[in-house]
This record gives C-alpha cells, sequence and structure tokens, in this order.
C-alpha cells in the first residue's frame, strides 16, 4: 500500500489580509501627505531610501532563491563596484558613463564569484556556502581598504542639489533620482524575469534545476547570471546611496541590515515581497524619525527589526509567503 506523507512548501503570494493592510497604508500615507507638507516630505524621503533597501533586498532574494543562502557578501559587493566607479570618475569618466560600465564590471563580478567560489561547494553544505559569503565579506572589505584606504571620499551628486516646491512642499532632486533609477532597475529585472525565454530559464534553474537540466537549461549558465543581475542590483543600490553618504568601505554595511530585514518581512522566497517590504521599510523609519522624539538615527536599526520581529510572530514566513500543504 503506498504511504502517503504531507510535505510543507513555502510558496510566495499575498493573502487577501495583507493586500487589505497593505492598500490601507497606501490610503494613509495618500491622505497624511495631502494633510501635511512635512509628512509628505518625509514620505518621499523614506520611498527613495526605500528604494534602496528593495534593491538590495531583491538581490538577497534573487541569490537565496537560488542557492538558499543569504549573501552576508552581497553590501561589500555593492561597496566595492561603488569604488570602482569612484576610480572611474577618477579617471574624468562622465557620471552616467560610469554608472553604466560599473553595472557591467558589477554582472561580470556576480558571475564570477558564483563560478569561482559559489558553484564548487554549492551542493556540499549550506555551511560551506555561509563561511565562502563570510570570507567574501572579509577578503572584499580588506581589499577596498588596502586599495583606497579607510578615509573618507566622494563622487559627484549625480541629480545635483536642485529642491522642487509644490505647494508648500519640498522634494528634493536627489530623492526623487534615486526613487526612479531604483525602481527602473526592479522594473527591468522584473520584464526580463516575466518576458524573456532567459527570464524563464532563470527562474526554472533557480526553482526547479533538476528538471530544468533535463529539459535543456543550462543550470550552471542561469545560476551565474543570476548571481551577476544580483551584483547589478548591488551596484544601483551603492551608487544610489553613496551621494546621502560618504564613500567608505563601511557604506552598504548598515543597508544590507536594512535590505535583509526587508527581504525577510517581505518573504525570502519574493521577490515582489522584497520590493514592497523595502519601501515600507524605508517610510516607516522616514516617519517614526520624524514623529516620534526617542527615535534617532541611533535606533533606526533596532526599531527595523522590532518591526520585523512583531511581524514575523503574526507571520512568520513573511507578507508575501504563505503554506501550501501537497501530498506526495
Amino acid at each position: 500500500m503506498p504511504v502517503f506523507a504531507r510535505k510543507t512548501k513555502v510558496t510566495t503570494g499575498a493573502s487577501v489580509p495583507v493586500l487589505i493592510s497593505l492598500a490601507a497604508i497606501a490610503v494613509f500615507l495618500i491622505v497624511g501627505s495631502l494633510a501635511s507638507d512635512i509628512f509628505a516630505q518625509q514620505t518621499v524621503a523614506g520611498l527613495s531610501q526605500g528604494a534602496i533597501f528593495a534593491s538590495l533586498a531583491l538581490a538577497l532574494v534573487l541569490i537565496y532563491r537560488a542557492t538558499e543562502v543569504i549573501n552576508f557578501a552581497q553590501g561589500e559587493m555593492a561597496m566595492a563596484t561603488t569604488y570602482i566607479a569612484y576610480q572611474l570618475t577618477l579617471w574624468h569618466v562622465t557620471y552616467w558613463l560610469t554608472f553604466f560600465l560599473t553595472l557591467v564590471i558589477a554582472f561580470v563580478f556576480g558571475a564570477v564569484v558564483y563560478g569561482v567560489l559559489i558553484r564548487p561547494v554549492q551542493h556540499r553544505s549550506v555551511v560551506a556556502l555561509v563561511i565562502i559569503t563570510v570570507g567574501l565579506f572579509i577578503l572584499i572589505d580588506g581589499l577596498v581598504t588596502w586599495k583606497w584606504g579607510a578615509d573618507l571620499k566622494f563622487m559627484q551628486a549625480p541629480f545635483g542639489n536642485q529642491v522642487y516646491h509644490a505647494g508648500g512642499v519640498a522634494f528634493s532632486r536627489q530623492d526623487i533620482g534615486v526613487l526612479l533609477v531604483s525602481i527602473l532597475s526592479v522594473l527591468l529585472l522584473w520584464v526580463l524575469f516575466q518576458f524573456t525565454k532567459l527570464g524563464l530559464a532563470m527562474r526554472a534553474a533557480a526553482l526547479r534545476p533538476a528538471a530544468a537540466a533535463l529539459v535543456g537549461v543550462r543550470v550552471d549558465w542561469m545560476l551565474a547570471i543570476g548571481w551577476g543581475l544580483a551584483a547589478v542590483l548591488g551596484a544601483v543600490a551603492g551608487l544610489m546611496t553613496e551621494p546621502s553618504q560618504f564613500l567608505q568601505p563601511t557604506m552598504m554595511q548598515a543597508i544590507l541590515l536594512y535590505s535583509f530585514a526587508a527581504a525577510v518581512l517581505g518573504g525570502l522566497e519574493s521577490p515582489a515581497g522584497a520590493v514592497v517590504g523595502g519601501l515600507l521599510l524605508g517610510v516607516f523609519l522616514n516617519l517614526i524619525g520624524q514623529y516620534v522624539g526617542f527615535a534617532t538615527s541611533e535606533l533606526r536599526l533596532p526599531i527595523a527589526f522590532a518591526v520585523l520581529l512583531i511581524v514575523l510572530l503574526l507571520k512568520p514566513n513573511g507578507l508575501f509567503g504563505r503554506k501550501q500543504v501537497r501530498r506526495v
């Protein structure tokens, strides 16, 4: 007699209560922005910061879906590519040419990291992969400090410092530019995954590698491309972070933690959840910093993780994660 067992698999998709909650949050932000100029300014600034979190969170999700491991070096890879962009500007390359050259370099960097460091150990153990990513974190940090030093560096502001006024609301051109570039990057990646054969092959290689290989998909190549695209998203996050901070080796470490919180908040296997989680976290931190007196910059990270813990207690798989029970 065949034996049936229940296998629980986490899949992605927002439940109706989550969608209703997100709609309610959107209405709250719109009403608040219409009622208060300060609220509107903080919301836009929060969306700009959240878009950076979303870019890096999406990179973490891409890697997690492929290897089921968090890439602890994702932030340092982003920081390293930002330093490469800085070096290109020292050679008098224009900023936007530097931007696109850096994305190409980041893609190659991510693919090489997969081929040289990850592929040889990806089928051994999760611990081995974790050790590799932590070691890569330390290696990149050391090499960047050795090459460029730990002192603060400066790059050209890509969008300038102009401020736009709409009624009594002041919007920074920098915030708007960062938001548009980050969201455009995410949208382009979504189009790639949803509407191209390459995207379909990459999704198949990440989710069902054995079945994908049987139908002719070159799994290792697809995973290498996935790591390359994750590095590109990291580079976008680094380049968009630098104008609001000084360029230094520790620049992306806090951003990585916020992005990890955003990815877990949205659901570690959900690209859409990573984007929504990043935007929500960015807006929440900005608003709470404005309206809650004790929420200083030093407490932003603990507050973010406190909120994350509360959400996970209520919905352990994140906002866009849900359990599906199958008979096998």
